[in-house]
């Protein structure tokens, strides 16, 4: 590239990392408790009951996994740094209401108001780490980093998971990855925000892999998410083979969703010659969701072409016509982006065919959905009620688009939301699941 070329470039890089700051904050180390789901805010879905499920969790706080480096005296990060760490460590972060104390009542009554008339910033207390996973260890890497029994923190991490597990009515992991340009806390805060509104069930697990906070860090970001894929799938692996778990569930975000997709590629070539039953069986993947998806779309056909889709037992694609970051980095690229509206026109009849004879691959678009523009219409999984509503439900209750209030339009499969969504997806699971209703009488 030419000094020329790059010249002409740097406006662009320059918008890009500007659009795509929703995936930060202008406080790194604490978020603003997201709106309540459109589900839960009137009070009639009762996910989250009037016993405290926080006393009975095993262990104080949300799990964590990361590959970042160690925090050291000094640093401005007070548990891990903004590097890569190269082996994957895991432990127990802690997590407070800024500066307030509740008791389970007030965090489920103001967690679930529609309209809330103060902010409820959390952060993230205490980091403990338990150790590294032998499996992320390799011949790069200085032995010393390892446990004396090197074992030990597999063990230990997939015992706290099995006791949550039993305590649990689903016996699901969940596991959410972040976007670029964020510390090491945002992902533990939006799991536990994400963890909260599915009641605490199941182990929820914050991937934190090495995004850096900067505002040059845009490029780096992205060659650091292909490099974490690498432990998310090492990942993966040792918690299928390890764990009880029934299933395991994907939640990614934004440059987040390349770590995932890299590492199911990668999964699906290393196991090429295997049949989808099997790799289900081995894996027990359940749910991946790609939310606000900056990564190649074609690239992203090349990877379902290669297998990608015998790995997760179904893949859903979140696009929005709203989603402005996405616009810049389509402008960068000169290329569409993943999250971006599936246009008719632009994808054709081939794509449209293979939507409609794939049973675990489902394209949602969220224009329609209530707040989906909200601020850079970027982070809507968490500003969107509707959104977000579709989003727990599916992780949830495992429901098809249909069953949660979705529509389709004309031949187009691509599944959106109507202007009546919220009374479709009552109707729906109320058929589903009465129990979900405490009064049997509502409409």
């Amino acid at each position: 590239m030419t000094l020329l070329h790059k010249i002409r470039w740097l406006p662009l890089i320059a918008l890009a990392m500007a659009g795509l700051a929703g995936c930060a904050s202008n406080k790194p180390y604490q978020i603003t408790l997201m709106p309540a789901p459109g589900v839960f805010a009137d009070g009639t879905v009762e996910l989250l009951g009037e016993e405290d499920p926080i006393e009975s969790i095993p262990y104080d706080g949300i799990l964590y996994a990361t590959d970042r480096e160690p925090a050291k005296e000094g640093d401005k990060g007070r548990y891990y740094r903004n590097e890569r760490g190269h082996v994957l460590r895991v432990g127990v972060a802690s997590i407070e209401v800024k500066d307030q104390e509740f008791t389970w009542e007030e965090a489920r009554r103001i967690s679930l108001l529609k309209n809330r008339s103060n902010k409820y910033p959390l952060r993230v207390t205490e980091a403990s780490e338990i150790g590294v996973l032998k499996d992320s260890f390799s011949t790069f890497i200085d032995p010393e980093v390892l446990d004396p029994d090197p074992g030990r923190p597999a063990r230990e991490f997939a015992a706290m998971i099995d006791a949550k597990l039993g305590l649990s009515e689903n016996k699901d992991i969940y596991i959410y990855l972040h976007g670029y340009k964020v510390v090491f806390d945002n992902p533990i805060l939006v799991a536990a925000e994400l963890w909260h509104f599915l009641g605490y069930d199941g182990v929820f697990i914050a991937y934190s892999w090495p995004s850096t906070p900067k505002t040059l860090a845009y490029v780096s970001d992205l060659e650091t998410a292909a490099y974490a894929a690498r432990n998310l799938r090492l990942f993966l692996r040792y918690l299928a083979r390890e764990t009880q778990a029934e299933r395991i569930h994907i939640v990614a975000y934004s440059a987040g969703t390349r770590v995932a997709i890299t590492a199911l590629a990668q999964l699906a070539l290393m196991n090429a010659a295997i049949d989808r039953q099997t790799i289900q069986d081995r894996l027990r993947l359940g749910h991946v969701i790609l939310v606000g998806s900056d990564f190649d779309i074609s690239l992203f056909g090349g990877y379902i072409v290669d297998g990608l889709m015998k790995v997760p037992g179904d893949l859903a694609i979140y696009t929005s016509k709203s989603d402005k970051a996405l616009g810049v980095s389509r402008k960068v690229f000169a290329r569409q982006r993943l999250g971006q509206t599936w246009d008719k026109e632009e994808m054709g009849d081939i794509v449209a065919d293979y939507l409609r004879r794939t049973d675990n691959l489902t394209v949602i678009d969220v224009s329609d959905a209530e707040q989906a523009d909200a601020g850079n219409g970027h982070a809507y999984f968490r500003k969107s009620p509707w959104a977000s509503s579709d989003i727990l439900i599916s992780l949830k209750y495992g429901l098809e688009p249909g069953e949660r209030g979705l529509v389709t339009h004309g031949d187009w499969p691509v599944w959106q939301f109507p202007g009546d969504y919220p009374r479709r997806l009552k109707a729906t699971l109320k058929s589903a699941n009465p129990a979900l209703f405490g009064d049997p009488a509502a409409d």
